[in-house]
């Protein structure tokens, strides 16, 4: 996997945590007591968090594959055969079967 694509996934997991560490605590701590507007407007903010959550992870996954291309690009411009992208490694020659 790239570094940027690693990069990019931990800080969206980082973001999401927070997002809904605060959130959490918060209706916790003041739901109970709420009145009707503030308890809308916490839920707005968790639906903001939840959105914000997704665009980040959406854009974390298209960095990883932009970056993969670049790398794919890179490679076939120095004459090297691309493989396919997996996310797991394997050994061409062990596959599980004799030939």
């Amino acid at each position: 996997m790239h570094p940027l694509a690693i990069v990019g996934a931990t800080a969206g997991k980082l973001a999401h945590y927070a997002v809904c560490g605060a959130v959490g605590a918060l209706i916790i701590k003041k739901l109970p007591d709420a009145q009707p507007a503030a308890r809308k407007a916490l839920v707005s903010g968790l639906a903001g968090g939840i959105v914000a959550s997704r665009w980040l992870s959406s854009a974390a996954e298209e960095a990883r594959l932009k970056a993969g291309d670049v790398l794919a690009e890179a490679r076939t411009s120095l004459g090297e055969e691309v493989p396919p992208p997996s996310a797991v490694k394997v050994d061409h020659d062990d596959h599980g079967h004799e030939h």
